[in-house]
């Protein structure tokens, strides 16, 4: 089989569990704003925008002329009190092998650019090429995240369906179909059944299965 054309990432769930990290910012922000505890965080909202996750937690207290000023305040709190997230399996594998295959790849990402560089410098991960929501007009579900990376990294519409997007969330499973590209499932925190329907077609445990998938399809 001949491999993808280039392999574009999203970032939490897939490359690393950042739940902490960005739960904790959103608590310690939303203490510090409204003085009140924030409410446990919906599954449904996860791989939105943090605009969006903002304006969610703030219309539940009915504060939603505030929703910009938490958005920006957990910003703020999580590269303040920044906690390096976990790195998931496969990830320092999969992109030596995208390197020595010389398959480009990168990071399209609803998380902030800056919590993005953050991780990728502690965590001392081989990518170059970064996009985070402050990049687009349109996060996902929009298609324009995924065009953005894929054009930079060197791509024209023509290869869009030759390129592998990891997704683990739906919102961005959606975005990745919209573009034209290849979902393929994590299963972080959706069902198999639940990552095909919204598009994925094919769906691995983590990355290490990924690129084990890979390596032996190149046998």
């Amino acid at each position: 089989m001949k491999l993808p054309k280039g392999f574009l990432f999203d970032f939490d769930g897939v490359i690393v569990n950042s739940f902490e990290s960005h739960f904790s910012a959103w608590k310690s922000a939303f203490k510090e704003l409204f003085n009140e505890e924030i409410a446990p965080f919906p599954k449904f909202h996860s791989g939105k925008s943090p605009l969006i996750i903002a304006e969610y937690f703030c219309s539940l207290i009915d504060k939603q002329a505030q929703t910009e000023e938490l958005y920006l305040l957990k910003d703020s709190h999580l590269d303040k009190y920044f906690k390096v997230p976990e790195l998931l399996p496969g990830v320092r594998e999969i992109t030596a092998f995208l390197s020595e295959e010389k398959i480009p790849y990168g990071i399209a990402s609803n998380a902030t650019k800056q919590f993005l560089k953050n991780s990728v410098h502690h965590l001392a991960l081989n990518f170059t090429t970064i996009f985070g929501v402050q990049d687009y007009d349109k996060p996902k579900p929009a298609p324009e995240a995924y065009i953005k990376l894929a054009n930079a990294l060197g791509f024209v519409n023509a290869d869009f369906k030759d390129i592998w997007v990891f997704e683990d969330s739906l919102t961005g499973t959606t975005a990745a179909k919209l573009a034209g590209m290849i979902p393929i499932g994590i299963l972080t925190q959706y069902t198999e059944k639940e990552l095909r329907e919204a598009g994925s077609q094919l769906v691995f445990p983590t990355l290490l299965e990924a690129y084990q998938y890979l390596q032996h399809q190149k046998l």
